[in-house]
């Protein structure tokens, strides 16, 4: 059973659009992410429309900004909105291009995979993660209880690409690579922080 992208998707795919130099490509955050989604390939919409929604529906506005913040690069500002209304944007930047769209393949099989059996897992990998701020920590393990495992280890590799002095023990990658294998992700997924073991 196969995911529908062997790269990132969803929220965390997003997060990734808010390089350095993402200011050159749109004016608003808004945009950015219009002008990023697919021609085609529905299902990467989809994906994120899911996220967002799980994240709505699962997580104070405070604590979506703490998410945000630490998986994407530069922005988006939380100076004029904040979580809840950035990620309520998100949804709404999706709705309109699925308007646009006559037909959309529905995300099935893999790709509904919501990670429940591996919750413990999931938080067990966060928790020492000593680089992270604790507030990030506490964000990411709130995200694994109330939205779902699955979203909350996708985020965590976004996180953990970026943090500052991130490392990683050849071992806690190896289980991260399993906790991967298990939600069928793509083979690029966990990959992205594997510059960070240890002694490479």
């Amino acid at each position: 059973m196969q995911r529908f992208t062997e790269f990132d998707f969803g929220v965390p795919w997003v997060m990734a659009f808010f390089h350095q130099d993402w200011s050159y490509e749109a004016d608003n955050a808004a945009e950015l992410v219009a002008r990023r989604l697919p021609d085609e390939a529905g299902e990467n919409v989809l994906a994120v429309r899911r996220d967002a929604r799980t994240l709505l529906d699962g997580l104070p506005s405070q604590t979506l900004e703490v998410l945000w913040t630490a998986g994407s690069q530069y922005g988006p500002s939380f100076r004029q909105t904040t979580g809840a209304e950035w990620t309520r944007t998100v949804v709404e930047v999706c709705d309109t291009w699925l308007s646009a769209r006559a037909e959309v393949p529905q995300l099935t099989g893999a790709d509904t995979e919501d990670g429940l059996d591996h919750r413990d897992e999931v938080v067990a990998e966060i928790e020492p993660m000593g680089f992270l701020t604790a507030e990030v920590r506490r964000a990411l393990v709130d995200c694994a209880h109330h939205c779902t495992p699955d979203l909350a280890l996708r985020v965590l590799l976004r996180v953990i690409e970026y943090a500052p002095d991130a490392s990683l023990p050849e071992e806690q990658y190896k289980r991260l690579e399993g906790l991967g294998s298990a939600l069928h992700y793509g083979e690029f997924v966990v990959q992205n922080v594997e510059f960070l073991v240890a002694g490479d």
